[in-house]
């Protein structure tokens, strides 16, 4: 994916950020010689924006579409009931390259990570994007897992996102995080699991928020 700059191409693709009650307008073009397009989880969206070939959603070679994105607050509906709000870690991918599914657009690398906040989180000093997929480059594996470097004391921020056909567990040595929608307990009765490994399925995503070396220091 591009992103915000022709040329520039990243795999995953470029982080999208909102602020529950926002509402995004992208404007995708297909640099591509195979139809592609933009299916987001975790947002709002109507039919005509959700990136599959069902609903003619998707974007021929060389053309282009604006996908429209909401996002809502928590609160009470007309009938009574709560309704959660959008706040969390989630992705993007296209739904059209090899399957109606989008399988191999996604083994290409066409995703990417969204986060949604909500009023009053804490925002982080440094943020690193992780995805488990199955690929491969030149029908080889890939080189070897980037490393991520922070100063201790920084407040990380991971995006953990899952593709493919696999499970795995996500084990980050050295710290924990609450088990929760931002990985913060919210104070001592918060019953929120402490953890410091998981397990991520295909289409998963979830993240959390670290201090960098609060309880082991400097290392690696």
């Amino acid at each position: 994916a591009t992103g915000f700059e022709k040329g520039k191409a990243t795999i995953p693709g470029p982080l999208i950020e909102l602020n529950e009650g926002d509402t995004l307008h992208i404007d995708f073009e297909n640099n591509c010689d195979v139809d592609v397009s933009l299916h987001p989880h975790g947002v709002d969206y109507d039919i005509a924006n959700d990136g599959t070939r069902m609903s003619r959603s998707h974007v021929e070679p060389g053309g282009t579409r604006t996908y429209t994105w909401r996002t809502h607050a928590p609160g009470r509906r007309k009938d009574g009931t709560w309704q959660q709000g959008s706040a969390g870690y989630w992705h993007y991918h296209d739904h059209v390259v090899g399957t109606d599914h989008g399988t191999g657009g996604i083994r290409k690398g066409l995703y990417g990570p969204v986060v949604v906040r909500r009023k009053g989180d804490i925002l982080p000093d440094k943020q690193f994007t992780i995805v488990f997929n199955d690929m491969s480059i030149n029908n080889k594996p890939g080189a070897e897992s980037p490393n991520f470097e922070a100063t201790v004391g920084d407040r990380v921020e991971i995006i953990m996102i899952t593709h493919g056909e696999f499970y795995h567990t996500f084990h980050m040595h050295g710290h924990r995080w609450a088990d929760n929608r931002t990985g913060l307990l919210t104070g001592p009765d918060d019953p929120s699991r402490v953890i410091d490994n998981k397990i991520t399925g295909p289409a998963d995503s979830f993240g959390f928020q670290v201090i960098a070396g609060r309880t082991r220091g400097r290392g690696r």
